[in-house]
């Protein structure tokens, strides 16, 4: 739709607007006037200029535009905000620049606080598989801390996106595969991020991504398009969306796909009627790098004009480095096509988060050298860091108890250890995709971990043995040799920190280079053989996984990563991980998650599948699956009883059962609740993730647990697109993952 035709898409916006966009500030009343004078004071092109972002010239995470003097910009109020911006000295040095301008109106600066500042905690979909809601909100907590005192006010992130395609490299930003998991994930870090609220200055805002269903990107390939039903979007794809505007979310930012069509920079329908309308978001929306500009691309827009217009009228409140609405925006206004009040009110969303940040009583409040130092320097952050990665790896095989390695006691068996792999020595690659460099950054890679560990009567010996993605097999007789030298080996592979994140989709998930064939090698020395896995995604490594008696993903755990594995290794931490994304067999699967439809040919198993809902050329099941992972311990599940077997909509069924720790090692298990709807006006999963417990337990010991099901938990979309629990049987399963299902019982919605 050109210019000439979008008068009716504007009366409708301004009814939706007028109607339920207004944004009513949480502010003083001191403050509200102050607001409202200064909104007074400015021009119109003052206020174009809050709605533009620019990048700093240290460090770029998009294709940079270049033109313009950034620093007369600023002097002259015409940018609100600056990001890839860090440390106090660069933050104040642009600050003392924005107080210059004619109504000294402060920079907003912010920053991709992915998953750490100065310490790098596990990526997100790590931290995921930890199952840990406290220890996640705290390792968020510890970033706005640490990214706060160096000046930062606000971190795109967390990623809350769902994520069915681990071809898509930003699966690794995310929670993985779970709607409900992935809501509480995205909670956690809110609150993490914000702490006691914005005005503190240990908080940072919070900037919730990718709005909307980005995560859905046809065939894993980043930036790609998506097509899907409202009722798929609302039940699946924006829980964690909601979740975070529950949890006080600052800001959104929205998302490089289109949606059935309409980019989601200029949907009306995602920012207005959802986010801004039905939840009454109260915060700010900014584009994704260059995302306004990219409409053209889409072929939704014929020019930046045009992309201007769509954008404020869809909502969008702040451009990222596009660059159009300092360059359409007053035009638009001035032609009459953009209605002064749609300006107004993202200048007041984002004027409104400056003033709750405390910056207009003190630009320079995040600007204290001291406490930088201090924060920087907390050695506690390094010990949270070291407890979140433990518990993010997720052990996967463990045949004749080759892990825990017994370097302690004294008839110990393990006198030599072979350290191999491309990984082994990695530093770097520890800190994964969305980390922040540092020149005295201390990363403790594996080689670090495991020697800090040693007896001197244990020796360690190392051997790269190839590359991570070349052909060469040059290190493999070094390799081998050490190998048969050692009574055991660790050989550690995967992905290099490059390897996953924005703009790294893969057709192929395999492992890289040759390293497969280095473990091949190496188990053919005939020497037991424990696999580090690190990567930013789920692999597909079926040799590995068929042939090595025990395998740890340990996926990139951060600063700490070296220490956290020979934590598990040696046996001084149980592993309590499980899976946040199903692991497929092939690429050929996927898109594949455990709680799918069962269509009405449905497979059983994966035998016996002639005109069933199957492959002919591989199982349907997965490598592993959702919920996932092995412990040192063994874990009995017993007395499921269920407070009644019938409710109505009013009422709960409680739901009790035994935990009990039936080996010789003290563990954590994930006990994790699933339901089913056997029968819906529309068809339903055959099994949804609706809550869980993580509980520690000695040896021997046994512990009671409950669960409340209500109304809520077994409601869903119905094809009017209402949020209804219907009447019916329901079938409630408890286990140690999807697949692994030890307890069921049956009950019914009167």
């Amino acid at each position: 739709m050109r210019l000439l035709n979008v008068k009716n898409i504007i009366l409708g916006v301004i009814f939706i607007f007028s109607c339920n966009s207004l944004i009513h500030a949480q502010l003083s009343e001191k403050d509200q006037v102050r607001l409202d004078e200064l909104m007074g004071k400015m021009t119109l092109e003052e206020k174009i200029g809050q709605l533009n972002q620019y990048t700093g010239d240290y460090e770029a995470t998009g294709p940079i535009r270049k033109g313009g003097d950034k620093v007369e910009e600023i002097k002259n109020g015409k940018v609100g905000s600056m990001l890839n911006i860090k440390g106090v000295e660069n933050t104040r040095i642009l600050q003392e620049f924005a107080m210059q301008s004619r109504l000294k109106i402060p920079l907003l600066f912010g920053l991709d606080v992915v998953h750490g500042y100065y310490t790098t905690f596990p990526i997100p979909l790590a931290e995921a598989a930890s199952w840990d809601i406290e220890a996640i909100e705290k390792s968020a907590r510890i970033a706005a801390t640490e990214a706060s005192s160096g000046g930062v006010h606000w971190t795109f992130a967390p990623m809350v996106d769902i994520a069915r395609d681990p071809r898509w490299g930003r699966v690794m930003e995310g929670a993985g595969e779970d709607t409900w998991l992935g809501a509480k994930i995205a909670g956690a870090r809110v609150r993490g991020f914000q702490g006691d609220g914005l005005g503190s200055t240990d908080a940072v805002m919070a900037c919730v991504k990718h709005f909307a269903a980005y995560g859905a990107a046809v065939g894993g390939r980043d930036y790609n398009s998506v097509d899907m039903s409202e009722r798929m979007l609302r039940e699946t794809y924006l829980p964690p969306f909601k979740a975070s505007v529950d949890a006080g979310a600052a800001t959104f930012m929205n998302s490089f796909n289109d949606l059935n069509g309409i980019p989601a920079t200029g949907n009306v329908f995602l920012q207005r009627e959802i986010l801004k309308g039905e939840w009454d978001f109260q915060g700010f929306v900014v584009s994704d790098w260059g995302s306004m500009g990219e409409m053209i691309a889409h072929g939704y827009c014929k020019d930046e004009k045009e992309a201007a217009l769509r954008s404020i009228i869809a909502g969008s409140d702040m451009d990222m480095e596009s660059r159009v609405y300092t360059h359409e925006l007053e035009k638009l206004v001035n032609e009459g096509l953009v209605p002064m009040a749609l300006i107004d009110d993202a200048v007041k969303r984002i004027l409104t988060k400056k003033f709750e940040m405390g910056l207009f009583d003190d630009p320079f409040r995040f600007c204290n050298p001291e406490r930088e130092k201090a924060a920087l320097n907390d050695p506690s952050n390094r010990e949270a860091a070291r407890d979140i990665a433990r518990k993010s790896i997720v052990m996967l095989k463990n045949n004749n108890q080759t892990l825990p390695i017994d370097i302690k006691s004294k008839d110990k068996k393990v006198k030599t250890i072979a350290l191999i792999g491309p990984l082994a020595q990695s530093e770097n690659d520890m800190l994964g995709f969305w980390s922040i460099s540092w020149p005295d950054g201390d990363i403790v890679s594996l080689e670090e971990g495991l020697r800090s560990r040693l007896p001197e009567d244990v020796k360690l010996l190392v051997a790269k043995g190839c590359e991570i993605n070349t052909d060469s097999k040059t290190g493999f007789d070094e390799a081998i040799e050490i190998a048969r030298k050692a009574d055991i080996v660790i050989l550690s592979i995967g992905e290099a920190l490059d390897m996953s994140g924005e703009a790294k989709s893969k057709g192929h998930i395999r492992l890289p280079g040759v390293q497969e064939e280095l473990a091949q090698a190496i188990q053919g020395t005939g020497k037991p053989v424990v696999v580090i896995m690190n990567a930013g995604r789920p692999l597909v490594f079926n040799w590995v996984a068929d042939n090595m008696p025990a395998i740890l993903y340990t996926w990139w755990l951060g600063s700490e990563a070296g220490n956290a594995m020979a934590d598990v290794i040696f046996g001084d931490y149980n592993p309590s991980g499980k899976l946040p994304m199903t692991f497929p067999r092939d690429e050929g699967q996927i898109p594949l998650y455990y709680n799918y439809f069962s269509t009405g040919r449905p497979s059983f198993g994966d035998h016996d599948l002639l005109y069933k809902s199957a492959y002919i050329d591989m199982p349907n099941s997965p490598k592993f699956p959702f919920g996932y992972g092995l412990s040192y311990t063994t874990f009995e599940y017993s007395d499921l009883v269920l407070s009644s077997k019938s409710m109505s909509s009013k009422d709960k069924i409680h739901v009790t059962l035994n935990l009990k720790n039936t080996g010789k090692t003290a563990g954590e298990e994930v006990v994790q609740l699933y339901l089913k709807d056997r029968f819906g006006s529309v068809i339903r999963p055959v099994k949804e993730l609706k809550d869980f417990r993580k509980l520690m337990l000695q040896p021997g010991e046994t512990k009671s647990i409950i669960f409340d099901i209500d109304a809520e938990m077994l409601s869903f979309y119905n094809n009017d697109l209402q949020w209804v629990a219907e009447e019916g049987e329901f079938e409630l399963m408890i286990g140690s993952s999807s697949a692994d299902i030890r307890l069921k019982e049956s009950f019914e919605l009167k």
